[in-house]
């Protein structure tokens, strides 16, 4: 009895190490594969009214910058000059502006005199002002011409056939005239009177006329 007591205990503990013996572990659960991160460029959004909206009123105008008459515009001419006894007395000052964008010589004179007060205070070689008269379409070559002449010549070519009269170029609280006869300005026009220093000529001028 005992004997068979020993056999069975040692199937047993034979059987007990067999179940409970050095297995190895379970092998892990593979992980899920992850996720690629996410583009960091968010999409473009659709343009929208109010972006429409945006671009249209930043936008520059290529055909409004190219129109050459916006840069050959008088800059705030001031009216009719007054004219008195075939002659007329108009300004110039330092914001480069004459304070009249027309004159009319009467068709009565013969001669007509035009004189210029510059009413600012910037000296000559600064802010110098005179007066040119020439056919429109020759005031922009009348001026460049000029640049040659420098400030001893007025900024006016010598002698030359484009310019029909011109004042004598001053500074700030200077005076000076030039007479003419008005049948210079009576044919083919448009004329223009205008400051050949450099610079001004594209803004500060007027129209004369016989009328």
């Amino acid at each position: 009895m005992n004997a068979k007591l020993a056999t069975l205990g040692i199937a047993c503990a034979l059987a007990l190490a067999a179940c409970g013996g050095d297995a190895p572990p379970p092998a892990a659960a593979p992980s899920p594969a992850a996720k690629p991160a996410p583009s960091p460029t968010a999409p473009a959004e659709p343009a929208t009214a109010d972006t429409q909206a945006t671009d249209a009123a930043g936008a520059t105008d290529p055909a409004a910058s190219a129109d050459p008459s916006a840069a050959a515009a008088p800059a705030e001419a001031a009216g009719e000059a007054v004219v008195s006894n075939c002659a007329t007395t108009i300004e110039g000052d330092d914001a480069m502006r004459y304070n009249v964008g027309s004159i009319t010589v009467p068709s009565s004179c013969t001669e007509f005199t035009i004189t210029l007060r510059h009413t600012g205070q910037l000296p000559v070689a600064a802010m110098g002002h005179n007066v040119v008269i020439s056919l429109a379409s020759d005031r922009a070559a009348v001026a460049a011409d000029g640049i040659a002449a420098g400030v001893e010549g007025h900024y006016v070519p010598a002698d030359d056939p484009r310019v029909i009269a011109h004042t004598e170029l001053v500074g700030g609280g200077g005076t000076t005239s030039v007479t003419f006869p008005a049948s210079a300005i009576s044919g083919d026009g448009p004329y223009e009177f205008f400051c050949s220093f450099p610079g001004h000529w594209s803004v500060m001028r007027g129209t004369i006329r016989v009328g």
